[in-house]
């Protein structure tokens, strides 16, 4: 995440902040200055949880406080009867329940729900759920509808509240859906939708929550209602907020505001602000974070709402814990705490204060303080079945296990929190885009186990555990693949000695890059925090095709000069790529153009990420090297990276990457299960389509995308060397490409890479193709995921086809959906290729692959042949062979 606030949202904002009399005052004790620390001091990584209520709603009180279910507050029958609102709940609870009147089963089935509500207020779960049931019977046998809806309603929110997200309670929601739909309620049904959703996200099923958020969403539009559009924009907000995608989190709480703020909506203004305030954390924005909550909390006060205020103070404290306040956070947390305790009922808050205070002590040194507060934390979200809060807390243990030297008991405490945390991926089923995104918030534990086990100098099980934290999504995509409908998947990771054993079947020497990160404590400068994630060291497992497994480490990430460089590896990586001056089309790319310091970027990176296995590598520059990058290394033109005597890396080794050891090994076992054909049996070549118009983005001009005849030279001159009749211009359409995809032994796509999202699906990429009356012209990256292919090698021959959005799951784009599709070899480029060294490579490519089946092979000597008519790396460093060799 970055540490500024790439996307302050537009539109109407909210208010400036104003003096707030009645606001809580801080100790004058309390320092506001962030501590002044002479040495950036590093630890494991931490877990914060910004405190938010689930939004359920249907929620109306009576005079004493009582919470009853209804789509509007009750002014007949029983709820609202003077009587009842003179006995506490407890009192009402306690006396017998209600039997069944014969002559008047509707009023006992009204005093059942009475009955419900109060022995629910009292905790008195099961006494709760017997009555609603026998209410919901009355209510079925004497036909009485609006009893029936409080009571399914009651039971299905009494169970959320409770903590039960089971399919008891999803079925129970759904019922009263369903009977919503049956009265044709629809503001009954905006309610029903929305709780629905809710209970989908709190039980982690991502998808489905979405699905019903904007179902209600929808209804809100048809029927006007501009309060129910605010709340299911927030809701879809958290859920995205949960799957990692702040950016898109904070543009649907922006949509909430300008909303909500038109029309005095009041609860739903102080909705939004908790979730812009949450967003703008999300994205280390701490200042911002503090202004939206500090805005909360002048309206939780101003309408004499505790929950709101706690929560708010909450996670101002939250805030001033990563700017390194620790004794005001925990000041603050106290205060919410004190808030919560003497006028809520609600353990959710109160347990997730101290979950979050436990941090701030763990800070301050105090271990002790802090386990206690993560214990109580523990005990509350396990009765609530909470695997996400498990997780999370399990990690925090570990740290602090860590820092106290305890590395035994850290170890089983890092293990047990990612096995809660793999659970809830299974809760996702085959929805692939959101596997990405969940498990890009899930990498903290990885990265600490792996730290751990480093000190513990258990190497190989270190390499299983960097093996497990990359690419679950991915490895799993290609099994679910290639297994029948009915074989269940099983994406579990491959051990040491299948690791080794992969090095020996494809003789082949495996080099995995896993990058450490830890919290770096020191004094903020400008606007940066004091507490940020940072790289701290780079670890380069080797393992030999003699099955040897080495570890080296670059500390070049952790010296002094690096740090004082305010150097990131992803700072190199695109310093690397500007000093050769590769550059992207200029649509919609903006590439710096830099002049290097000292060594050149090829050769820091050669330093950092070379030089230390040098000796570990094959001698013979045709044996097989696997590169398996990691984060912004995806990006590096490993085949350009050049020693200290200018030799470049390609000169001496045959390359090929993946994203893991284990889609390499499937990615082998894809190319056996092909038909036994010649790789030039069936060859689709494409070349120059006649190109498509770029959809327009705001006010701008729809954008026709230039024509590429150099591409149409290589796509005729490819063509007849595998003599076959290539598709060009108007030929070329996205239907024609397509049909005939599915039966090429390998196709070339020579024309226009794109790195847009343009279905908002999360895989970017489209490929450019002439376009017809029925189709837009740009085949993406999840149209592509969906297609089922036999072709043994796709060429992109296009600019940046092997670029995508980088997350711990490898890079999300064209190549990633083209393995899915059944292609195990997928040959792309990193950025915008010239034309005439393009063709020069792609023709001596070819050529050797006529000869030599060794796709690997081929494009080394095809890279050394085009370097000596082109030298410059941009011209010829560019195509990166991805999977089976």
């Amino acid at each position: 995440m970055s540490s500024a606030f790439p996307h302050r949202p537009t539109g109407a904002t909210p208010p400036p902040l104003a003096a707030t009399p009645n606001a809580p005052a801080i100790p004058t004790t309390i320092p506001t200055a962030i501590p002044t620390t002479t040495t950036a001091q590093r630890q494991p990584l931490s877990i914060y949880q910004p405190l938010h209520t689930i939004p359920w709603e249907g929620f109306y009180f009576t005079k004493i406080g009582v919470a009853y279910f209804a789509t509007e507050p009750l002014r007949t029958n029983f709820i609202q009867r003077p009587e009842l609102d003179e006995l506490s709940a407890p009192t009402l609870a306690a006396q017998p329940l209600p039997v069944h009147r014969m002559l008047d089963p509707k009023k006992t089935g009204w005093e059942l729900v009475n009955y419900a509500i109060a022995a629910g207020l009292d905790n008195q779960f099961d006494r709760a759920m017997n009555a609603y049931k026998r209410s919901l019977q009355i209510a079925k046998e004497i036909g009485d509808h609006e009893l029936e809806g409080l009571a399914l309603g009651g039971m299905g929110l009494l169970r959320a509240q409770k903590g039960f997200y089971d399919v008891d309670t999803i079925e129970i929601l759904t019922a009263y859906w369903r009977w919503t739909r049956e009265q044709q309620n629809p503001k009954a049904e905006a309610i029903a939708l929305s709780n629905l959703g809710n209970a989908y996200f709190a039980s982690d099923l991502y998808l489905k929550a979405i699905e019903f958020h904007q179902k209600r969403l929808a209804l809100g539009r048809k029927l006007g209602d501009r309060a129910g559009m605010g709340r299911a924009l927030g809701n879809l907000g958290m859920v995205q907020q949960a799957l990692g995608n702040f950016d898109k989190a904070l543009a649907l709480h922006q949509q909430q505001w300008d909303i909500v703020q038109q029309g005095q909506d009041i609860v739903g203004q102080k909705m939004a602000l908790a979730n812009l305030g949450i967003a703008a954390h999300g994205l280390e924005d701490y200042a911002k974070a503090i202004d939206y909550q500090t805005q909360r909390l002048k309206l939780a006060q101003q309408t004499q709402d505790p929950r709101t205020e706690a929560e708010a103070l909450a996670n101002i404290a939250g805030a001033q814990y990563f700017l390194g306040n620790y004794d005001r956070a925990i000041a603050l947390y106290e205060q919410a705490w004190t808030i919560a305790w003497n006028k809520l009922q609600d353990a959710d808050i109160l347990y997730g204060i101290r979950g979050n205070e436990g941090l701030a002590y763990f800070q301050k040194g105090d271990y002790a303080k802090a386990m206690e507060l993560y214990q109580q934390y523990f005990r509350y979200i396990s009765s609530r079945n909470n695997r996400r809060g498990e997780g999370l807390v399990k990690n925090n243990v570990g740290v602090l296990r860590m820092q106290d030297g305890n590395l035994t008991n850290a170890e089983k405490t890092l293990r047990d929190g990612i096995q809660r945390w793999d659970n809830l991926r299974d809760r996702l089923g085959n929805q692939d885009a959101f596997k990405i995104s969940l498990f890009d918030t899930q990498t903290v534990p990885y990265v600490n186990l792996q730290s751990l086990l480093i000190q513990k100098n258990q190497i190989g099980s270190a390499l299983e555990v960097s093996e497990q934290g990359r690419s679950r999504a991915f490895a799993e995509l290609l099994q679910r693949r290639s297994q029948p409908l009915k074989q269940k998947v099983t994406d579990k990771p491959p051990n040491l000695e299948r690791i080794k054993q992969i090095a020996k079947q494809n003789n082949a020497t495996l080099v995995q890059y896993s990058m450490l990160a830890e919290i770096h404590k020191s004094k903020a400068q400008g606007n940066d925090p004091a507490l940020k994630h940072q790289e701290s060291e780079l670890l380069i497992w080797v393992i030999k095709p003699t099955g040897e497994v080495f570890l080296r480490k670059s500390q070049f990430l952790a010296s002094p000069n690096w740090q004082q460089q305010a150097h990131s590896l992803s700072d190199l990586v695109a310093d690397s790529r500007s000093a050769i001056g590769v550059r992207g089309r200029g649509i919609r790319i903006v590439a710096k153009q830099i002049t290097p310091e000292n060594d050149p970027p090829l050769q820091q990176l050669h330093r950092l990420l070379i030089q230390p296995i040098a000796d570990l590598l094959p001698q013979k520059p045709d044996d097989l090297v696997v590169l398996l990058p990691q984060q912004s290394l995806f990006l590096v033109p490993f085949a350009a990276l050049q020693d200290k005597d200018g030799t470049y890396l390609i000169e001496k080794h045959t390359i090929v990457t993946a994203p893991s050891i284990q889609v390499f090994d499937l990615a082998q076992q894809q190319r056996q299960r092909l038909p036994q054909r010649h790789l030039f049996a069936q060859p689709l070549i494409v070349g120059n389509p006649k190109m498509p118009t770029l959809p327009s983005v705001a006010d701008e001009t729809p954008e026709v995308l230039e024509s590429l005849p150099g591409a149409e030279t290589e796509a005729k001159s490819i063509g007849q060397l595998l003599q076959t009749q290539p598709l060009l211009g108007e030929q070329a359409t996205e239907y024609t490409v397509v049909q005939q995809m599915s039966n090429a032994s390998l196709i070339h796509l020579a024309t226009h890479g794109l790195l847009d999202d343009f279905q908002s699906s999360g895989f970017p990429g489209a490929i450019a193709l002439a376009p017809t009356n029925s189709t837009d012209g740009f085949l993406t990256a999840d149209e592509l995921l969906n297609l089922k292919l036999q072709a043994e090698l796709v060429v992109l021959s296009a600019c940046n086809t092997g670029r995508g959005r980088i997350t711990g799951d490898g890079v999300i784009g064209l190549s990633r959906s083209l393995f899915a599709a059944g292609v195990p070899t997928v040959l792309a480029s990193l950025w915008a290729v010239p034309d005439a060294p393009t063709s020069t490579l792609m023709t001596a490519f070819y050529e050797t692959l006529k000869a030599e089946p060794n796709k690997a092979r081929a494009l080394r000597k095809a890279m050394l042949q085009a370097k000596q008519q082109y030298p410059d790396p941009k011209d010829w460093a560019s195509f990166l062979l991805m999977g089976s060799p």
